[in-house]
This record gives structure tokens, sequence and C-alpha cells, in this order.
């Protein structure tokens, strides 16, 4: 049985994976409007399609939704857009470790 902290919790995190997927859904709106202006509509509608799509395939939609409108989109022979902004998920600059040692050591 779920308790309420449980339920709450579902809430907070279908909130936030909601939040996320309607900002990158506009920032990937923004991408190809710019590279397709004609298409606004069309690339409205791709990204409602595939963002349905991503709901049914992951409790995790905003990892697979640009590369889902990529594939529909190459699919109406057009080209897919540059939608990589490192700024919006994790810097991809991390410390790099001088002394390598692994975590564990294999014994025979």
């Amino acid at each position: 049985m779920k308790t309420d902290q449980q339920s709450e919790a579902a809430a907070v995190f279908l909130q936030t994976v909601s939040v996320a997927i309607a900002q990158l859904k506009q920032q990937l709106q923004l991408d190809y409007e710019q590279a397709y202006p004609d298409l606004r509509e069309i690339v409205h509608l791709v990204l409602d399609e595939e963002e349905t799509k991503a709901w049914e395939l992951s409790l995790f939609p905003h990892l697979l939704l640009p590369d889902l409108v990529e594939v529909h989109i190459e699919k109406l022979n057009l080209q897919p857009v540059d939608t990589r902004h490192d700024d919006l998920l994790v810097p991809h600059h991390f410390p790099e470790i001088d002394n390598y040692q692994p975590a564990f050591a294999l014994c025979g």
C-alpha cells in the first residue's frame, strides 16, 4: 500500500519531469523553427506526437524525446538540426582525475 509520502513523491516526480519535457519541447521547437521557419506547425505536431510516444515508452520521456523527434524529422526528408545545448542539463567539463585507481580489485 502506498503511503502519503510515496504518493506525494510520485506527484513531485511527475511534475518535475513534466516541467523538464515542456522546457525541452520549447527549446526543440525553437531549434527546428530556426532551421525550418516555414514548417512551424509541422514541427509542433511532430513534437506533440513524439512526446506522447516518449511518455508511453518511459517515465523519463525527456531523455527519449530529442532522438524520437530527430528520427521523425528524418522520415520527413528533412535534416535534423543541432539540438545540443550543453548549458541545459549537466556541464560537460568534468575535472580530470590525474591518478586513476580502480575502485575494486579482482582476486584470482
